[in-house]
């Protein structure tokens, strides 16, 4: 289960070194299409989308490869697919080098396995060899097509324990395929025969339930046997029925309930029948050892109510009295999550363990994660082990969790905060791992009733959080850079789980600012576009009719009245945006216009002067604070201006010039109060009043070398050292490296001292902070991701990856690297829709040797410093651009 999310720093040197030092050798293979995706997933099973987008890439090594035409072959027969026949699309040779299409073919049909492949031709008119057949498979497709009912046991809402439900059944006929449907309100795991269904954690994804539930897809052709089956549920509280109290008022939601769930086994026969096995009244129930669960503190499991057997065929049920009862579905919404799952993406050795008492040790895992613990131990029936889970010690080497229980409101003393417990039931060695909870932590402080033996192999620590693909990586001559880039990582992914989080342990809400200054890292490092496409619906669910959105998504209700403004709810505008740029898919602009419509029209019905105060400001800043009516009206600019950019894609003239207009009446506004053109000076001065609007595009164009200038001397008054919070920290460093002055922002990105995230690294860190004070009173979680702008700002500020907005989607790749001073390597890779970028350079002792691998069926336009440059020996106009088409390069430059 192990897999590494971030590899050491030598390990990425020795694959750089390899590889450049291989390039001469490498010979030109014979092109084809690969990496064929739908809906951005490989071979997907239950996807509802009548019209599902497919991609590929040309996997061609030769200089200048390209993709001058496409055909798609889809059919329901593989045999068919594979001979060139398609019955359900087979397009013309189709002269153009896109690689995402659209589905166009025959009415797709619910239930059905549909096989493609993708034919190509290069640059040379050559006819390559056929992709290699790819499927996807669609689900119900209507919510018409369900037969089961929801049901659930006849408990309230405050009953602790969770419920287990099962149902038996016969087969007597050969099956052909099976697939189970499962649409739930809460959390699930799935059993068949006694085995769970999938390697999923914590499904289905978090939603605003009374508007939209999802529904997961399973193929179980393998689980099923001949003769008597069984099938069993364990559902979970999840968000649906909140339990645990704190400032967010969940346990409040207006769809809170008892968890419920409706099951399809739709089970295709060899002689072409069809039998559906679904939930109902006639299905059985019992409570569960889960005698309670909380997605936000933690699980209790009691050993001795388990019930061997529960989801086996000849289990004797004739002791479940429990009610099923029908009742009616979450939401009329009822959809497939088509998205990369939460899982145990990686399984973490205790570190190191100290024994405190005789009863009581603490577990070192030795880094910060979100996730959970799993511990092995024997001991008496009835012996209470308690697994309380924090970011650090306190000086008696106690588990202290005074950084991260600021928002929890308990009731009483039976939900301890992040605290596991677990009962044994005496017989022999038992394990335990919660199934409908995570946390986020380094340190486990185990206490048990009774004596037990523990060791460091007791316990065994879980990084969970969605399972997207690592498309990107980084790494440099300087250790703390590195560090820098890993923690920031991690500290993206401990706050991924579905939706973008603040922080696994104090809250896991979906804050919409944090998510949208993290967007570019973690689409720079992971290919998340599933997540942000699920995250953005769940915004279109939230919004208010007059466009209002709250600062939580989602939400039970709380966060249309505080944190809202523009500088963070701009995650309607910003992350569609980011999403065109990066996959060059213009699908979730045009999901998502409306909305975006909806929201900038409501700002400017509230603020016609084109000036907005509301907004919460540059959140935590080191002591220099911004105003909120600069940094929020630069967002409203910025949402006005995405909103007409979009208009112009997606053909909507008439707003294009309208919201152009309105973009245009913002920024003048905002110049008109805080600019100083004689100065060049926003407001005071300070590194956010002239970083934001900087970095936004609020400078006028004959102005911008002034303010970056003040910008720069600003910084340089600062000791090099950061004066921002996290709308400062978001726009400061690229603010400087596009505007001239590259080794400035690398001074501040490199610090070691206070306040630098070099300051968190060397005292310890191994995820981001939320506060740039390590002993901070208030604001103090371990393991956020608010200051996470520097992952992106080391592809764009020093390799100088960036999309390019007239060919978005690294169609074209803009390359701008920057030889920064006192940083001697640097090398970094970006897998985008066409293939694997790479930006690298090295100092040699006559300059720097700088090399590019620009993908097949892409373009670049490299924009090296001024002075002399060399390509295989011939010197370069180095005041033009650098034309590139796809293939590796190797410049030298003096």
């Amino acid at each position: 289960m192990k897999k590494s999310m971030c590899k050491p720093a030598l390990y990425i040197a020795i694959l750089f070194v390899s590889f450049f030092a291989a390039q001469p050798a490498i010979a030109a293979v014979p092109g084809k299409g690969d990496g064929l995706k739908c809906e951005y997933l490989i071979n997907p099973i239950g996807i509802d989308a009548k019209h599902p987008r497919l991609t590929w890439l040309l996997n061609d090594t030769k200089q200048g490869a390209s993709q001058t035409a496409y055909q798609l072959i889809i059919g329901t027969d593989s045999v068919a697919v594979n001979a060139g026949k398609g019955d359900s699309w087979l397009t013309a040779k189709v002269a153009s080098a896109a690689n995402l299409v659209s589905y166009q073919g025959k009415d797709l049909k619910p239930y059905t396995k549909y096989y493609w492949r993708v034919q190509l031709w290069d640059q040379a008119g050559n006819k390559l060899a056929p992709s290699a057949i790819a499927s996807f498979e669609t689900g119900l497709m209507d919510m018409r097509n369900w037969k089961g009912t929801f049901i659930s046991d006849n408990k309230g809402i405050a009953v602790n324990p969770a419920p287990y439900f099962r149902h038996t059944f016969k087969i007597g006929k050969t099956i052909k395929t099976a697939r189970a449907y499962i649409a739930v309100g809460g959390l699930y795991e799935m059993y068949i025969n006694g085995k769970k269904i999938g390697n999923h954690r914590l499904d289905p994804m978090y939603t605003r339930f009374d508007r939209r539930t999802l529904y997961v897809a399973y193929d179980v052709t393998a689980n099923l046997q001949s003769g008597k089956n069984a099938i069993g549920v364990l559902l979970g509280n999840g968000w649906y029925n909140h339990q645990s109290t704190a400032v967010w008022y969940f346990h409040q939601a207006p769809w809170r309930n008892r968890p419920t769930f409706c099951l399809d086994l739709r089970i295709t026969y060899t002689d072409g029948s069809v039998e559906t096995v679904t939930s109902g009244t006639n299905w059985k129930t019992s409570l569960s050892p889960v005698v309670f669960n909380s997605i936000y503190t933690a699980e209790h499991y009691d050993a001795r109510k388990e019930q061997p057997g529960w989801n086996m065929p000849d289990f004797v049920d004739t002791t479940w009295k429990g009610d099923v009862i029908p009742r009616s579905a979450p939401s009329q919404n009822i959809v497939a999550q088509s998205m990369q799952p939460i899982r145990n993406v990686e399984e973490i050795d205790t570190k190191t363990i100290t024994k405190l008492d005789n009863n009581l040790w603490v577990f070192d895992i030795g880094r910060n994660i979100s996730g959970v613990s799993k511990i092995t131990v024997k001991g008496d029936s009835g012996t209470v082990i308690r697994l309380k889970h924090a970011e650090r010690l306190n000086k008696n080497g106690h588990a202290d969790q005074s950084n991260i229980d600021l928002h929890y409101r308990p009731t009483d003393d039976k939900d301890p905060f992040q605290t596991d417990i677990f009962i044994l039931s005496g017989k022999g060695e038992e394990t335990f791992m919660p199934k409908f909870n995570y946390k986020g932590f380094q340190y486990v402080e185990v206490s048990s009733s009774k004596p037990i033996q523990l060791t460091k192999e007791s316990l065994k620590a879980y990084f969970m959080h969605s399972d997207v693909t690592p498309i990107g990586e980084v790494n440099s001559s300087n250790q703390t850079i590195n560090q820098i880039w890993s923690a920031t990582n991690h500290s993206y992914l401990s706050n991924l789980f579905g939706y973008p989080t603040d922080c696994p342990q104090r809250e896991k809400n979906g804050w919409t600012g944090d998510a949208h200054i993290a967007s570019e890292t973690g689409l720079y490092n992971f290919d998340g576009i599933t997540i942000y496409e699920k995250w953005l619906a769940d915004h279109r669910d939230e919004q208010q009719p007059n466009g209002t959105l709250p600062s939580i998504i989602p939400t039970g209700g709380w966060g249309y009245e505080w944190g809202n403004g523009p500088d963070w709810t701009s995650t309607i505008a910003i992350i569609p945006w980011n999403i065109y740029m990066f996959y060059g898919d213009s699908k979730l602009l045009a999901d998502s216009y409306t909305a975006i419509e909806k929201y900038v029209t409501h700002i400017d019905n509230l603020y016609p002067t084109g000036l907005t105060t509301w907004g919460l400001g540059d959140w935590v800043p080191v002591k220099s604070v911004s105003p909120v009516e600069l940094t929020s009206s630069v967002y409203y600019y910025t949402d006005a201006s995405i909103l007409a950019k979009a208009a112009k894609i997606l053909g909507k003239q008439a707003d294009f010039v309208k919201y152009s207009a309105l973009a245009a009446k913002i920024k003048n506004a905002i110049n008109a109060k805080y600019l100083n053109s004689q100065t060049g000076v926003y407001g005071k001065g300070l590194q956010t009043e002239l970083s934001v609007p900087l970095y936004w595009g609020v400078v006028p164009e004959n102005l911008k070398s002034k303010v970056a200038a003040k910008l720069a001397e600003r910084v340089a008054a600062d000791n090099f050292h950061l004066d921002v919070g996290i709308l400062g920290a978001k726009a400061i460093l690229s603010a400087l490296s596009d505007n001239g002055y590259p080794d400035v922002a690398y001074k501040v990105a490199s610090q070691e001292t206070f306040p630098s995230w070099g300051w968190w690294m060397v005292n310890g860190a191994t995820t981001l902070y939320e506060n740039w004070q390590i002993d901070a009173k208030s604001d103090i979680s371990l393991n956020h991701i608010m200051f996470g702008e520097i992952g992106a700002w080391l592809y764009k500020g020093i390799a100088g990856i960036h999309p390019d907005q007239d060919h978005p989607g690294f169609k074209n790749v803009i390359l701008q690297p920057h030889f920064v001073p006192g940083l001697n390597e640097f090398n970094a890779t970006h897998d985008g829709p066409y293939g694997k970028i790479i930006s690298s350079w090295q100092r040699t002792p006559t300059g720097v040797t700088y090399r590019v691998t620009v993908p097949a069926n892409s373009t670049a336009t490299i924009t090296l410093p001024a002075g002399k440059a060399y390509l295989s020996g011939k010197p370069l106009n180095t005041t033009l651009p650098y034309k590139a088409t796809a293939g590796s390069y190797v410049f030298e430059v003096k």
